[in-house]
């Protein structure tokens, strides 16, 4: 998902969708790990979209300490 998208998520959608890409990614390693993994850029893809939906929740959070 773009950056832009994931803005326009609630807090609870993209907790969702972060918990959703950590058990995607343990399935990846598994799967890595048994030999079966058949796309591996899909543990970065994931990993990266985790970042950046932590980063977002975070400046969220932050925003909303600052404008209280």
């Amino acid at each position: 998902m773009k950056i832009k998208e994931l803005r326009e998520q609630s807090n609870e959608e993209l907790a969702t969708r972060r918990r959703e890409l950590k058990e995607e990614m343990l399935n990846l390693r598994v799967q890595q790990e048994s030999g079966q993994l058949e796309n591996p850029s899909r543990i970065r893809h994931a990993r990266r979209e985790v970042a950046k939906i932590e980063t977002l929740l975070s400046t969220r959070r932050n925003e909303a300490v600052t404008a209280s």
